[in-house]
């Protein structure tokens, strides 16, 4: 009858909206919320001394900076690597679709000493860029290079889908009409994965500025040259100020958070000139 309603197999809104806000309460919100009460501990004036201070801000630089590179990087060479596994077949691709997801399963650690291994001045790698005067160990070359490694699969497995569903004929009548292969990716393949490709580069971006254990060992931990904040911050944890931890902290998720937020909006964008241009 037209007026009895259906029941859905699945849960009901209000049920799946609060086991949602629940979950993330309990597992986002909370913990984030007890960082920020816990450095609210810390004085007005000791909270601006310890913003300034050159080894924090330094830190910062570093963190951010190389993460960001590591993202840009990924973005280029992730898009690479998914258009051939996407537009290709050939022996072994199945192979390094997999191998794609290694950083995923080997602990950061494990990353970071088998980098430090190959890149140091005896390893494989690391002699032959130091015939040329390139040291990649202790340096923010090696921190920029954990980061793309741990950084790749988000931008590969976010961009797949996006190339998988493209419009081939859409490209094949615009080679058709005389378009050449740089006019057919800038005005057609570009535009239809860019809200992907923004998202791989958020994600890595963010998982770059919280990485520990594959930069730990890499950098060297030199204090204003290669020391990550996230260092600094286990090594103020070490010497019982956890405060200051909570501090240093604080700052990093407001800079993550505002960088995140306008990578968002500039989605948002990209997605509703995509929209007008289909229209």
């Amino acid at each position: 009858m037209a007026g009895q309603r259906q029941h859905s197999v699945l849960p009901g809104f209000g049920l799946t909206v609060g086991y949602t806000t629940f979950f993330l309460s309990l597992v986002v919100l909370l913990p984030l919320l007890a960082m920020i009460i816990k450095a609210t501990g810390i004085s007005y004036q000791a909270f601006v001394h310890l913003l300034i201070d050159p080894n924090v801000v330094s830190s910062y630089k570093i963190s951010f900076g190389t993460s960001l590179l590591a993202a840009l990087i990924n973005c280029v060479f992730g898009f690479v690597i998914a258009w051939t596994l996407t537009r290709y077949d050939f022996p072994g691709r199945k192979v390094i679709d997999a191998l794609i997801d290694m950083p995923f399963a080997l602990p950061t650690a494990v990353s970071g000493l088998a980098l430090t291994a190959v890149f140091a001045q005896n390893g494989w790698l690391g002699m032959q860029l130091a015939k040329v005067g390139i040291q990649v160990v202790y340096t923010w070359i090696g921190i920029t290079v954990a980061l793309t490694l741990i950084g790749m699969p988000f931008v590969v497995r976010t961009l797949q889908p996006a190339l998988a569903e493209a419009q081939r004929d859409v490209e094949d009548a615009a080679e058709t009409l005389g378009a050449g292969r740089f006019l057919i990716f800038w005005r057609i393949i570009l535009p239809t994965v860019l809200p992907a490709l923004l998202t791989g580069f958020a994600m890595a971006f963010a998982r770059g500025i919280g990485e520990y254990g594959s930069v730990v060992f890499i950098s060297g931990n030199l204090p204003g040259k290669t020391e990550i904040t996230p260092v600094l911050i286990v090594q103020k944890l070490e010497q019982y100020k956890y405060v200051d931890a909570a501090a240093l902290g604080c700052i990093m998720l407001c800079v993550s958070f505002v960088m995140l937020l306008s990578i968002n909006l500039l989605q948002a964008w990209s997605r509703r000139r995509l929209f007008v241009g289909k229209h």
